[in-house]
Parts: C-alpha cells; sequence; structure tokens
C-alpha cells in the first residue's frame, strides 16, 4: 500500500456532485469523506433520515421512528411507514426520455421510453393480479437481461408480492432448487438467450422447470430470441407475453409496510439447496438510492451499463438505476463476444454510457488481449464501476491509459447478502491503485484480529459493527432466524462477520486479501489468496490462477497454486519459475506455492467467483457430492478433475 493517491477527484467535479450537496446539507465539509463517513455510522437515525429526506422518499404513512431497535439481527427501521419500491423507480421517469435502452452482443438494440415502460408494468400487474397474485405471493423470472426482467420485477413489486429471477444458462434442476423452495404462483419465462454467437433455445427448458413447480397457476412466455413456442401440454395456464404486455392499464402501486418482503436473492448453492436471501422494500430502496445516487452520483440524464447476468446481485442494482432518474442498459450476451471482444465499449460509446460497471476479469482480459477501448470515443464516462472480486493494482493504470485519465476507477465490494457494497469509491474520494477508497456511507465497517478488535494496517476479518436497512430480513424457510444467525453472527456477538479478509488503512481505504476462510496460513503468517492471484495473472503468460492452502491429516500443509497458460503458452520449468520469483518479489516470499500445476481452467460460480473453498475441500479428500452441486459451476468437468488430483495427491502421485 502506499500514501499516494493514484487519482485525485477533480474539485469542481467533486463540488457539483450530489454526495457534495448532501454533505453541505448536513454542515459538513464536502471535501471531507471521512467526517461525513463518521458522522453516517456514529448517528445512524441522524444520517438514514437525511437519505430519507434527500431523496423525498413518498410513504402513504410517516414513519414513527428511524431507529426503533438497532441490534443485529433483528433491526427495525422506519416502524410505521408504508410505501411501494416500484412507485418511486417509475416517479422521477419522464414520458418521452428513454428508461431503458436493450442491448445485446450483436451491437443492435431498442429504447423504452418512461411512457412505454409504466404502460407495460400496470398491463403485467394487472395479468398477475388476474392470475391471482396479491401481496406476499411470489413471482419468479427465468429470464435474460433484457427489459423483460425489469418489467415483471416492477410488476410483481407494484402488488406487494415477491420476485425472483434467475438466468437462463442454468439448467432447469438448478432454477428448480432456488424457485420451488418459494412456492411461487407464476412463472415468467424466455424462449431463449444469446451468447458467443450462438442462439440457445430453452423451451424445453421452460416446460421441465414449469413441471418442478407444482404451485404455479401461470406461465408467461416471453418471445426474446424468435422461436415460436409449440403447442405442449404445461402444468399451469400459458399466457403469451404479448397478450400480457399490451393491456392498458392504470397502475396502482400497493402501499406496503418498509420491511415487507421485496425479493429473494439465492446464495450461489455450491453445497447443498441455496439459500433464500429476503430483503424489504424501504431497505433496498434507501440503500440503493445512496450508492447509486450519491456514490455513483447517478441522476437524470445520466446512463449505466453493467454487466450483469440475472442471477447476480448486480441485476438488482442495473433495475435499481431507474430510482435515481437515469438510464439504464440490459445486455444479452457475452461480454467479450468472439466476433467483437469490445463491444461493450463500442455500445458505451454510442450510447453515451456515463457509468460503465464490468469486473476485474474483464478489465485484466481486455488488456491481455490488447484491446484498446480508446479507439471509441469514450468521453461521456466518468466512472468505471468494477466488483466480484479484488481489482489489482495493475489494472488501474490500463484503465486511466485505455479508457480516460480523469476516469474515475471505483473498485467496489459487497455482497448479494446486503445486495450491495460495503466499500468503494465516491466523487469526492482520491483512488489508491489496489485499493478501495473507502467504507461506503451508512457502513460501520471494521478489520477485527483474532481477539475480535478493530485493527489499522493489518489483515483481519471485516465486520460491520452497526446494523444497515439493506441487511437481510430473513432467510427462506428459516422461521427461527438459526441459519441467517450462523451465517454472520456466529462469531462476534451483535457484529456482522462476511468472511472477507480485509486491511483497513491508515489513510482510510479498504484492501480486500479474499475470502477469509481460504486465506493463506503457512507457518502462521497469513495471506490473503486475492494476493497471490493479483501477482500471478499479471503475466502475460498465465491466463488465471487459483492458489489452495490446504491442511493435511499429518499436520502438514500443502500450498498448490493451479495456472492455466495463455494460448499458445506451454507451463515449463522456466515459467513455473517465473511465476515462483513473481510470487517472491510481488507477494511474500513465504507464500511461494509447492507446486504449480498446469490445468485446463479454474471452475467459479455462475456469477464469476472462484471456487476457492471447494477447491481445497475436493483437494482434501472431501467427496464431490459433499463439496459442490455441478449445476451452480460454469464447468462441471473441472469440478471431477480436482476431485482427483486430490485423489492423486493423496497417492503420493502429483509431480511439480
Amino acid at each position: 500500500m502506499t500514501s499516494t493517491p493514484f487519482f485525485t477527484p477533480d474539485p469542481e467535479t467533486a463540488a457539483a456532485s450530489r454526495i457534495a450537496e448532501f454533505a453541505r446539507r448536513q454542515g459538513i465539509d464536502p471535501d471531507d469523506y471521512a467526517a461525513l463517513h463518521r458522522w453516517s455510522t456514529t448517528d445512524l437515525e441522524g444520517f438514514w433520515g437525511a437519505v430519507w429526506d434527500y431523496f423525498a422518499i413518498d410513504s402513504d404513512t410517516p414513519y414513527e421512528q428511524v431507529l426503533a431497535e438497532e441490534r443485529m439481527p433483528g433491526a427495525r427501521w422506519f416502524s410505521g411507514a408504508a410505501l411501494n419500491y416500484t412507485h418511486h423507480a417509475l416517479r422521477k421517469v419522464r414520458d418521452d426520455d428513454v428508461a431503458i435502452i436493450a442491448l445485446d452482443e450483436t451491437g443492435s438494440g431498442y429504447g423504452v421510453t418512461g411512457e412505454r415502460l409504466r404502460a407495460q408494468v400496470a398491463s403485467v400487474a394487472a395479468t398477475l393480479r388476474d392470475l391471482g397474485v396479491g401481496q406476499g405471493d411470489r413471482v419468479v423470472g427465468y429470464l435474460p437481461n433484457t427489459p423483460h426482467a425489469i418489467v415483471s420485477f416492477l410488476a410483481a413489486a407494484s402488488l406487494g408480492a415477491v420476485w425472483s429471477v434467475c438466468g437462463q444458462d442454468y439448467a432447469p434442476k438448478a432454477a428448480a432448487d432456488r424457485f420451488a423452495q418459494l412456492e411461487p404462483t407464476v412463472l415468467i419465462a424466455a424462449d431463449g438467450y444469446l451468447f458467443n454467437g450462438t442462439t440457445h433455445d430453452r423451451r424445453d427448458a421452460v416446460l421441465e422447470l414449469a413441471r418442478a413447480l407444482p404451485t404455479l397457476k401461470a406461465t408467461l412466455l416471453v418471445d426474446h430470441v424468435g422461436l415460436p413456442w409449440p403447442s405442449q401440454p404445461y402444468p399451469s395456464l400459458v399466457v403469451p407475453w404479448e397478450d400480457a404486455s399490451t393491456r392498458t392499464e392504470e397502475l396502482a402501486c400497493t402501499p406496503v409496510p418498509f420491511d415487507h418482503p421485496l425479493w429473494v436473492v439465492f446464495s450461489s448453492g455450491t453445497t447443498g439447496l441455496p439459500k433464500g436471501i429476503v430483503h424489504g422494500h424501504g431497505g433496498v430502496l434507501l440503500e440503493h438510492l445512496k450508492t447509486l445516487g450519491l456514490h455513483s452520483d447517478l441522476g437524470p440524464g445520466d446512463r449505466l451499463l453493467w454487466y450483469t447476468t440475472t442471477h447476480w446481485m448486480m441485476w438488482n442494482l442495473v433495475a435499481s438505476t431507474l430510482l435515481t432518474g437515469a438510464t439504464t442498459c440490459t445486455y444479452d450476451g457475452s461480454p467479450a463476444p468472439f466476433a467483437k471482444l469490445d463491444m461493450l465499449w463500442e455500445l458505451a460509446a454510442r450510447h453515451r454510457v456515463t457509468v460503465f460497471g464490468t469486473s476485474p476479469q474483464y478489465l485484466l482480459g481486455m488488456a491481455k488481449f490488447g484491446i484498446d477501448p480508446s479507439a471509441h470515443d469514450l468521453s461521456s464516462i466518468r466512472v468505471v464501476g468494477c466488483t466480484g472480486s479484488a481489482l489489482p493494482a495493475s489494472a488501474y493504470p490500463w484503465v486511466r491509459d485505455h479508457v480516460g485519465e480523469g476516469v474515475l476507477l471505483a473498485s467496489i465490494s459487497g455482497g448479494t447478502d446486503i445486495v450491495s457494497g460495503f466499500a468503494g469509491s465516491a466523487p469526492n474520494t482520491p483512488v489508491w491503485a489496489g485499493e478501495l477508497s473507502a467504507p461506503h456511507l451508512g457502513v460501520a465497517l471494521a478489520a477485527y484480529d483474532t481477539e475480535g478488535m478493530p485493527v489499522v494496517d493489518q489483515v483481519g476479518e471485516l465486520v460491520v459493527t452497526r446494523p444497515m436497512p439493506s441487511m437481510p430480513l430473513y432467510f427462506w424457510n428459516d422461521p427461527a432466524g438459526t441459519r441467517y444467525r450462523d451465517a454472520y453472527f456466529s462469531s462476534y456477538a451483535g457484529v456482522w462477520r462476511h468472511g472477507d479478509w480485509i486491511t483497513v488503512t491508515g489513510h482510510g481505504s479498504v484492501i480486500v486479501h479474499g475470502r477469509s476462510d481460504s486465506t493463506l496460513n503457512r507457518n502462521g503468517v497469513r495471506l490473503g489468496s486475492a494476493d497471490i492471484h493479483d501477482v500471478v495473472e499479471r503475466l502475460p503468460e498465465i491466463a488465471e490462477a487459483l492458489v489452495i492452502g490446504a491442511e493435511e491429516p499429518d499436520g502438514g500443509y500443502w500450498m498448490p497454486l493451479f495456472v492455466v497458460p495463455a494460448a499458445g503458452v506451454t507451463l515449463d520449468d522456466a515459467l513455473r519459475e517465473t511465476i515462483k520469483d513473481a510470487i517472491r518479489a510481488g507477494a511474500s516470499p513465504r507464500h511461494v506455492p509447492d507446486e504449480v500445476i498446469e490445468v485446463p481452467g479454474i471452475p467459479h460460480t455462475r456469477t464469476g467467483k472462484k471456487l476457492e473453498i471447494p477447491v481445497k475441500r475436493l483437494l482434501q479428500g472431501a467427496p464431490v457430492e459433499q463439496v459442490v452441486n455441478p449445476a451452480v459451476v460454469d464447468a462441471p468437468d473441472l469440478i471431477d478433475l480436482f476431485a482427483r488430483l486430490g485423489a492423486e495427491r493423496r497417492k503420493g502421485r502429483v509431480g511439480g
């Protein structure tokens, strides 16, 4: 870490930002983010009440108290308030303005005006109501990232129904593992999706999923890729999307309590059934307005394009762009289609995107493929957001040199659990390469040592010591709250432990080292796996890497590094030494791997996270069926590969 910022915001730009205006309204110096953050976490009622006022939240009944009970879990926010998320999502959308831009990997697209969006939401809501959907019922989507998903979500939420969605790259069984828990009333599904030049036909998958959901009263069939729906016996009523979305109806949003369930998002489900995480209308509304309106400075006239799938929490943020009055872009396809690797940059230029969001893997891949985004006119982009894993320091100069010198590179760390960020950047924060600028407003973030004490400039557990409105209301089918408490509050009483290994620096930034349960512990010296991945994946010869620290039954500690060589590269002894030298110099001489092993790929969840813990357990000998559900892995065959490597290791046959 260094005390010298890589990027300092332009003073005029920072002063004109919404977060600066918000600070001035509270009598706080807008240039002093640390003071603003300190107030936001020491006076929770004052801060969240100010967020409510700043964004002019509409409540059919006034709230009685901002924070009636502060305990975690179980904090009670804005008791007495009655509101609706959909009302707030549509209230700033002007009839003639484009609310959603639908894009795909072919480069084509179309706009959905505010008037059309309202009309479609009203029509689908009326259709759902006629199908028996009411307050508290569940509506689920098996959909790609298109406007259909946003319209369906807003329609369900307008009724007080509970929404959940996953992408169509999930097999029907994997989707049913999620949706069947919810006992949904209606399924909304598309005929297929695009990816890397291929149209994926999901009509049979939709029928299989519908048959796996016995509580369905109806299935709405969306024509997205132009495949005709065959006449098949569905287990429930079938309604064409065209019929559901073209009625002439008036939209009436049902006011619901602040903590009424809005949606259920699911954990990756790498082991056992995925956990259904429930968030409320009010908590999501305030958290997303704070994150998008203050930290991302989004408002009318802005456009956001963030690559995501519908089963990643970033889709929820993409939909929430509408809360700010900005235009959101949906995208169906590969982030880097073979036909045109820089398609997302071309679309960002063509549609004058102001906030562009992606992942570290995407930025690193662009650099390795030699893609130069500045070949396009990216002058409209002021923020490049990046999340999904730790963004290595090497990516920062690349973005500056190939996207724009004045662009704020906002690395963000958060989670599905709070459907937002714990730490990131803002228009008035400096940026240090390889670091997140600061904890987000309202997030009482700390790094705890093994004694449960906060530490600075030392690696510790990421904890949140005071409640946030978007913390889960509960887990689905967890009436006693046992699984919820075990997930976050079993380590420190009344303190949220997230499971990430971080450093809070002396200058206020946050460094993410990876999951704390996958920390490398060589002879008592701890290092985050992300620190190794950062160094190795900078090498042009390496496409991707995965390091594992596995405790062995005899008390030994095996630390292999698995690498995927770049195209045309062979892993030989010389390259192994290059890798080890890079780790020795760039990460830690105590964490040079025992072996460097070539593999054809690294397994990930379908949201792109490396499966570090499952691979570790496979190497230690745990049976595949106890470690990971192959249906939620992007390349299931790799699971068997690592299981075999573990077995060979235990037989003493792995060389390196």
